[in-house]
C-alpha cells in the first residue's frame, strides 16, 4: 500500500519536534509538503525528501498531492488554515489550543462535517507516560471512590519569551491557560468527564509580561470529583505531576513526561528507552507509610499518527475527537471570566 502524504504547515516547535518526526516515524506515512518562512534550511536537512515551502499559498497549491494536512502554525491561524483545508477536501490534524474560542472551534467541527472529511486534535499528552499510569491506577480501583484529582504542570522562565504564545492580542490565544491548559484541563476532562462549575485564578507575575503566567483552576465535575489544576512559569521546585485521592489511598506521581525531550535529542519511537521515565520517577499509592511503588506507564505518542493512518484508510477512528476539544475550550473560556471576574462561572 503507497504511503499517504503528509503536508505540515508550520516548522517552529510543533511541526519540527513533534509532527515531522512523528510522521517521519509512522509506517505509511511520509512528510511530503513542509511549510515554513523562517526554517527552511533546517526542513531540508531533517526530511530531504520533503518539499519546503515558504507560505500557506505555496503550500495549498500542492493540495492536490496531499493526503492530510497538519496545522502547527501560530493559533491565530489554526481557524482560517483548517477551514481551508477543508474546503480543499483534506482530513486535517490541527495542533492545540484548537481555536482562541470555543465557538471558533465548533465552527471547524462543522464544516468538516459537512464537507465529509476527517478531523482531529494533537491533544499528544492523552499519551503521556505520566497520564496512562494515572488512568491505570483509576482503572484498577486500588483509590476507591476518587473525590479530588490534583495536576501540576510547571516550568521555571523568569523571562518572557518573545513571541507569540507571550503576545497580549486575545486573537493569539497565548498565555499559560491556552498553553499548558489545553492539555491539563483536556486531561481533566477524559478522566471524570463533563464540567459543571469552574472557579479559576489567573495572574501575570512576570514583570513586561502580557498574558497570564501563574494559573490555577478549580473544576467540579458532574460526577462529584473535584479537579485542582496548576500550571506556572515561576515553579523553581519540583512539585508533584498529579495527586489523585481516593476514599481507600492517594497516588502520588512526580516527574514529567519524556517523550518531548527525547524527541529534542533526536530518538524517535522504537529506539532504546523511547517513552521510558526513569524509574526515580515512578508513583506511589497507598495511605501513611504503607505505600507501593507503582510503575510508570511507557509513554506513546507513536500512537496518534498510526490511528491517524488507519483511520485515513477506513480502518478505525481519528484518535481524538475534535469537539472534546471544544468542550475544553468552553472550559478555559470559563476559566479567564471567573479569573477576571473573581467569580464561580457555571456552564
Amino acid at each position: 500500500m503507497a504511503d499517504l502524504r503528509v503536508g505540515i504547515l508550520g516548522y517552529g516547535i510543533g511541526g519540527r519536534v513533534f509532527h515531522a518526526p512523528l510522521v517521519a516515524a509512522t509506517p505509511g506515512l511520509v512528510p511530503a509538503v513542509l511549510t515554513t518562512s523562517s526554517n527552511a534550511a533546517q526542513a531540508r536537512l531533517d526530511h530531504p525528501d520533503a518539499v519546503v515551502v515558504p507560505d500557506a499559498d505555496a503550500f495549498f497549491a500542492h493540495a492536490g498531492e496531499l493526503d492530510l494536512v497538519v496545522v502547527s502554525t501560530p493559533n491565530r491561524t489554526h481557524v482560517p488554515l483548517a477551514l481551508r483545508a477543508i474546503e480543499a477536501g483534506l482530513p486535517v490534524v490541527v495542533d492545540k489550543p484548537f481555536a482562541p474560542t470555543a465557538a471558533e472551534a465548533a465552527r471547524i467541527v462543522d464544516a468538516a462535517k459537512a464537507a465529509g472529511v476527517g478531523l482531529t486534535v494533537f491533544q499528544n499528552r492523552r499519551l503521556d507516560s505520566d497520564f496512562l499510569t494515572v488512568r491505570k491506577v483509576l482503572e484498577s480501583g486500588r483509590l476507591g471512590d476518587v473525590f479530588r484529582f490534583e495536576s501540576r504542570y510547571d516550568r521555571w522562565v523568569p523571562k518572557p519569551k518573545d513571541n507569540w504564545r507571550e503576545f497580549g492580542d486575545p486573537a493569539e490565544a497565548g498565555g499559560l491557560l491556552y498553553d499548558l491548559g489545553a492539555h491539563i484541563v483536556d486531561q481533566a476532562l477524559q478522566l471524570f468527564g463533563p464540567v459543571t462549575r469552574v472557579y479559576a485564578e489567573v495572574d501575570r507575575r512576570r514583570a513586561g509580561v502580557q498574558v497570564d503566567d501563574d494559573v490555577f483552576v478549580a473544576l467540579h465535575h458532574a460526577n462529584g470529583v473535584r479537579s485542582h489544576l496548576w500550571a506556572s512559569a515561576l515553579a523553581g521546585t519540583q512539585n508533584p505531576r498529579f495527586r489523585v485521592l481516593g476514599d481507600r489511598a492517594t497516588f502520588t506521581k512526580f516527574g514529567l513526561d519524556v517523550q518531548e525531550p527525547q524527541i529534542k535529542a533526536g530518538l524517535r519511537p522504537g529506539d532504546d528507552g523511547w517513552g521510558v521515565e526513569p524509574a526515580s520517577d515512578a508513583g506511589k499509592i497507598g495511605v501513611g507509610n504503607d505505600v507501593k511503588t507503582v510503575p510508570t506507564e511507557t509513554g506513546r505518542y507513536e500512537q496518534f499518527y498510526a490511528q491517524v493512518r488507519d483511520a485515513l484508510r477506513g480502518e478505525g477512528d481519528f484518535p481524538v475527537d475534535p469537539a472534546s476539544s471544544v468542550e475544553a475550550l468552553r472550559v478555559i473560556e470559563a476559566a479567564h471570566r471567573s479569573g477576571v471576574d473573581g467569580t464561580v462561572v457555571t456552564l
